[in-house]
């Protein structure tokens, strides 16, 4: 072969190009190889921490022990691992080590959380991880470096089935910016709440005041109003924690509808056509009536429900009435905190909050005669004495024969009389599995200062569900006002949908990832 020949053939000539771009081929194929396992390693950490930080975010309930119990769930609830990731640690599972998990008040992380109550956001960030590379150390790159994934997650809570009622946090002190100003609901169980209606929800919010949320359903206005306070089947949507909208109309002729969980009707409008409006099977009150069911007799008139002649009055803010005292009274309900009925506008220490502090003695000796061993009933039902009026209200619906109110005042057809059970809207509801209960209530708690509420306010943040058991109907008293609601604090609204709230309160808790 002629040397020209030879040099000449370009048969091979791509031979030495493939040579020297191998180098970077494999440079490139082993930095996309190693970037996916990266990739693949950051997306199990992110699944990771994202799950745990829902775990947790399923225990802040505000009960004692949230934070403990988010902390275990997040470390043990939802089991992960990293299988791209090569560090040799000895294990694949992702740790969230308990330093990682950090509680919050706010959604915006300014105050970190430093009791049970107030955690309502949580932070997880998980252990650090690597990879190692396997073909990227060729370009001088050893490993991915420690990584870590970080995820924000809090409970957005509804509540469905219940009338849409919020008030005004009672702590709340005047010119509050702080819209995550706590309530300790667990401090004021038994204790009395004087809600005041603000009329037609216009003008300044205080501490104390009740108004309407919109439940989106149902009439407009007023209506729409009685229906979900009087319905037994609420109208409407469930009513989201993460912001509700406040609704005007706390009239009297809308408190009215509550009335009628007391046996008490007011003219038509009160129980709006289309729904029913039945009474506790328990309907024990102060106002008493004349026989019948016809005309105005189941009405707050003077030929109807009224307020007897010798009523319970406290004889002061801290003293219970003595027998004789009690003797002399026609008739009773379920009563106020003693510094709640002093006057129109009580004397309790912390205003529209009770002590919990009410006239037992009086209460049983008015309605079950001078012999009766109410002590001992009370203790062989609860355990002790101390009893909540919400307490007695459930042991009374479980008695029958116990009951022996006094006939009031008058003579013959005119005698007016007190009643235990309802008399003008039916047999009225027991309490169970399926049937509501018609005098337990979950009220959403606002703090209306710091989030500058008025009648109609959209977007405002609930700060806690909390159950009241009505106490007395609203009626203008000589020392109570028809636009005014007395509660007792039950407890705060558990998810469980447990005890008297079932087929009445659905409060779902729902936790979300923010971040």
């Amino acid at each position: 072969m002629k040397w020209s020949k030879f040099r000449d053939d370009e048969g091979a000539a791509v031979a030495p190009t493939i040579a020297l771009s191998l180098f970077a081929l494999i440079a490139v194929g082993g930095v996309g190889f190693d970037y996916a396992r990266m990739a693949a390693m950051d997306s199990e950490l992110q699944n990771a921490a994202d799950q745990a930080a829902l775990a947790a975010a399923t225990q802040l309930d505000g009960q004692t022990g949230a934070m403990t119990r988010a902390t275990t769930a997040a470390q043990s609830l939802v089991t992960n691992s990293t299988l791209f990731s090569n560090d040799n640690v000895g294990s694949t599972a992702i740790s969230i080590p308990t330093a990682n998990v950090v509680f919050y008040v706010d959604k915006a992380k300014a105050t970190v959380a430093t009791t049970d109550a107030d955690a309502n956001f949580v932070e997880i960030t998980t252990v650090t991880r690597t990879a190692d590379f396997a073909l990227t150390p060729i370009v001088a790159a050893f490993s991915s470096g420690p990584l870590a994934a970080i995820a924000f997650a809090g409970v957005g809570s509804s509540i469905c089935k219940s009338p849409p009622v919020m008030f005004c946090n009672p702590s709340e002190p005047p010119g509050n910016l702080d819209q995550n100003f706590g309530f300790n609901v667990n401090s004021y169980i038994g204790s009395g709440l004087n809600l005041v209606s603000v009329g037609n929800g216009s003008g300044s919010w205080s501490p104390g005041n009740f108004g309407y949320l919109s439940s989106h359903g149902g009439s407009n206005g007023v209506p729409g109003l009685r229906e979900a306070l009087g319905w037994d089947a609420l109208p409407g949507d469930c009513i989201s924690g993460s912001g509700v909208d406040t609704k005007p109309g706390a009239s009297v002729d809308v408190t009215d509808s509550l009335n009628t969980r007391f046996d008490v009707y007011q003219d038509g409008p009160t129980c709006p056509a289309g729904g029913t409006c039945s009474p506790s099977v328990n309907s024990v009150k102060d106002l008493i009536k004349k026989p019948g069911t016809n005309g105005n007799s189941c009405k707050i008139h003077n030929q109807g429900w009224q307020e007897s002649s010798a009523p319970y009055l406290a004889p002061s803010a801290t003293t219970a009435m003595t027998n004789a005292q009690a003797d002399a009274v026609k008739s009773m309900g379920h009563p106020r905190d003693m510094c709640h009925a002093i006057s129109s506008n009580g004397s309790c220490a912390d205003g529209r909050l009770g002590d919990g502090i009410w006239d037992i003695n009086a209460y049983f000796r008015i309605n079950y005669g001078s012999g009766f061993a109410w002590a001992t009933a009370m203790t062989a039902a609860y355990g002790t004495s101390d009893v909540t009026r919400y307490q007695v209200y459930l042991w009374e619906i479980a008695q029958t024969g116990t009951h022996y109110p006094r006939a009031a005042e008058g003579s013959g057809m005119n005698t007016l009389y007190a009643h235990r059970t309802p008399v003008c809207g039916g047999p009225g509801l027991t309490p169970g599995a399926n049937t509501v209960d018609r005098r337990r209530l979950s009220v959403a708690v606002i703090n209306c200062d710091a989030n500058n509420v008025s009648g109609s306010s959209t977007g405002v943040p609930v700060l806690k569900w909390v159950d009241l058991f009505l106490v007395e109907p609203s009626y203008n008293r000589a020392r109570t006002g028809a636009g005014d609601v007395y509660a007792e604090i039950i407890g705060e609204t558990s998810a469980s949908g447990t005890g008297a709230t079932v087929g009445q309160t659905v409060a779902r808790n729902v936790p979300y990832l923010i971040e």
